[in-house]
């Protein structure tokens, strides 16, 4: 049996998100909507770590562990997150459709245990936006310390969040790895990154190569089309 030697190699990147929610608001784009109406923004830092990247590429939830602080002031401030876990492009129910999954537990001001449990949507759409679902995040808040698969929620609030392409680039040069050499290093990142663009092709290649192949079927019928109105 082979036995892997050494220790794992592991990712981790900086992310900031940041947007607006309403207190009360089950529905997401109502409740940004309406925070967006009364300033009530919410944002927040997250360092999120695979600690092992052979792990993580044969984990099909893609688990990672996220430490850092939500911001919200009608909450309290600036709120450490006491247990932070991400989930990279998870398969969904249905064809060429993913889901990345944020859940951060935290505190009010006061002490209160909140939860805030976030999804992007990527592939749900028609077409092919890649940007857009990648980079925008519907957060719900809700009342004490909540498991993923726990249905007795109250929620406080709803809303969206998005990254920003100026925090985008700020993300990209917060990527680090671990390894013996700059070589192996290097070879994480790209690792990750292969893992990430990968799922990305799944959901939007094939939507790609879809179009095309009834472009090309549209071109052929018309080019028949025009061949039997051709004067002979």
């Amino acid at each position: 049996m082979n036995r892997r030697t050494g220790n794992p190699t592991g990712v981790r990147f900086t992310e900031e998100m940041r947007g607006h929610v309403s207190f009360g608001e089950r529905d997401h784009e109502r409740g940004a909507r309406e925070g967006r109406a009364s300033g009530t923004r919410l944002m927040f830092h997250l360092t999120i770590e695979v600690e092992d990247l052979d792990r993580f590429a044969a984990d099909d939830r893609r688990a990672a562990t996220a430490r850092g602080w939500v911001r919200c002031e009608a909450l309290g401030g600036r709120l450490p997150v006491e247990r932070g876990d991400f989930n990279l492009l998870v398969d969904e129910d249905g064809p060429g459709r993913k889901r990345m999954l944020y859940r951060l537990f935290f505190r009010d001001g006061v002490g209160h245990p909140l939860t805030l449990s976030g999804t992007k949507f990527v592939g749900a759409g028609s077409g092919s936006r890649p940007w857009r679902d990648t980079t925008t995040l519907y957060v719900r808040v809700s009342r004490g310390h909540v498991e993923e698969d726990d249905p007795a929620t109250e929620p406080v609030a709803s809303g969206i969040l998005r990254l920003w392409p100026w925090d985008f680039a700020r993300q990209l040069a917060t990527f680090r790895a671990g390894g013996d050499s700059l070589a192996a290093r290097v070879a994480a990142v790209g690792r990750f990154d292969a893992l990430f663009l990968g799922g990305l092709w799944q959901v939007y290649g094939r939507r790609f190569i879809g179009t095309r192949n009834r472009a090309a079927h549209a071109l052929a019928n018309a080019r028949r089309k025009l061949e039997r109105w051709k004067p002979r």
